[in-house]
């Protein structure tokens, strides 16, 4: 404890790129460990009125519980990080989108006159569904090959030819930006569903669909949190490793 203790101006998303099971501590005290990851602990609790030595606690229990490791990412050359990002996350995301509109269309008909809320959730998560695609394909085709180029010319010890938006950092503040809009979203939609709370009168399909809304949302979350607190930061260092 008095470890952590001395780690409480350490930023929140250092903590969970060190180890991912204290993701589950931030997300019970309801801190965004993914957008807003480059806050203190101290910052965050004072912003939440928790006390950061319950927090820290919590987070000691955790990181000294045995088994069921987390996987170090921080550890896999950039290339493995981003096929794994591509691969995982951007193929869930793709699969799941047209899954979870034909569900909230089918809840906004049979439920959206008693349950009025269902039509502004349907609207985050459509507008959520477009921004995302177009944010994977942007990452897919102009900041993920730029970095895998930097990965095989430090291995080839040659050179890399400046990219067309000057630094790698450029697009990265797009990507951030964007991930900032869609984390408000689900942040929305999280309030909206009462985190993710049946009604009374919910049928399946309504349990189905917030079950699965609630999975994309933590999903996202560690998509996000691998390229903001992890994949980033490293590609940022190893673009100036070429001068």
């Amino acid at each position: 404890m008095e470890t952590l203790r001395k780690d409480s101006q350490k930023q929140i998303g250092q903590f969970v790129a060190e180890d991912y099971r204290t993701a589950a501590v931030f997300s019970k005290y309801k801190i965004d460990f993914c957008c807003n990851g480059n806050r203190s602990i101290d910052e965050a609790c004072e912003k939440k009125g928790i006390d950061s030595n319950v927090l820290l606690d919590e987070l000691s229990r955790v990181l000294n519980e045995k088994g069921g490791e987390s996987i170090d990412y921080k550890s896999w050359p950039l290339d493995l990080l981003i096929d794994y990002i591509e691969k995982k996350h951007h193929r869930y995301v793709e699969e799941r989108i047209p899954v979870l509109k034909q569900f909230l269309d089918k809840l906004c008909r049979v439920h959206g006159e008693r349950h009025p809320e269902l039509f502004k959730i349907n609207e985050l998560f459509t507008a959520s569904a477009g921004e995302l695609a177009s944010h994977m394909k942007k990452e897919e085709l102009i900041l993920f090959p730029f970095v895998k180029k930097m990965v095989k010319a430090k291995l080839q010890q040659g050179a890399i030819q400046s990219p067309q938006f000057i630094t790698v950092e450029n697009p990265i503040e797009m990507m951030m930006h964007e991930h900032d809009n869609e984390g408000e979203r689900f942040r929305q939609i999280a309030e909206l569903t009462n985190n993710y709370t049946l009604p009374a009168d919910a049928c399946n399909t309504y349990g189905v669909t917030f079950a699965m809304l609630e999975e994309f949302e933590k999903d996202l979350h560690l998509h996000i949190h691998l390229e903001n607190n992890i994949l980033f930061p490293q590609a940022i260092e190893l673009e100036q490793q070429f001068g």
